[in-house]
């Protein structure tokens, strides 16, 4: 069992920032981070998150004019933004990653499941990757707030992955953060049956 200082790490400490140092983040440790991430569990171990790491002043700029304005100024100061998108081909990977059994088949020519199982699957992929990054260090500011079509033109031109979100990355600014907003008590959102 993880100790109390992880626990506060990972989850009652942790914050999602808007405002970001100017520490830089690198590669390396972008590498670090999706091979801790990938570990975390996907349906049939589809695993279909495709993530695009934004670093470079000309791709900011390009993901800057995707955003709404309200996201535009955390994503211009942010070291890296992740776009966490879904292969919406990802049971094609299937016979790699799952080969006990055909489990391709349990998806390809279904677009209904593939669209269900792309956007759970990559959602869980951009959670697992938001708590091995504070794992390491870092800090969070997960966003939707975008054009989708404008995004997917401009980072996955060409391809099967659309974007699900995105996601800051880097340390955190927190002297500009809200006050932590209030959770469910567990009676308010949970039943033992």
């Amino acid at each position: 069992m993880l100790n109390d200082a992880a626990l506060d790490l990972l989850f009652r400490q942790a914050r999602s920032h808007n405002r970001w140092s100017a520490r830089p983040l690198d590669d390396a440790l972008l590498v670090q981070l999706y091979e801790l991430m990938k570990w975390g569990p996907t349906a049939a171990n589809s695993s279909p998150a495709r993530i695009v790491f934004v670093k470079s002043a000309e791709a900011r700029e390009t993901l800057v004019a995707c955003m709404d304005p309200g996201n535009v100024e955390k994503t211009r100061s942010a070291p890296v933004v992740a776009i966490i998108g879904m292969d919406m081909e990802f049971y094609e990977k299937l016979p790699k990653l799952f080969p006990h059994t055909d489990a391709r088949s349990w998806f390809a020519g279904n677009p209904a499941r593939i669209e269900e199982n792309a956007l759970r699957s990559s959602s869980l992929q951009g959670a697992y990757l938001m708590l091995a990054a504070r794992a390491l260090g870092l800090d969070c500011g997960p966003m939707t707030g975008y054009d989708a079509q404008k995004l997917n033109a401009a980072f996955f031109a060409g391809s099967a992955v659309r974007v699900n979100f995105v996601c800051g990355l880097g340390y955190g600014n927190g002297e500009q953060l809200y006050a932590r907003g209030p959770r469910l008590d567990f009676a308010e959102a949970c039943r033992i049956v």
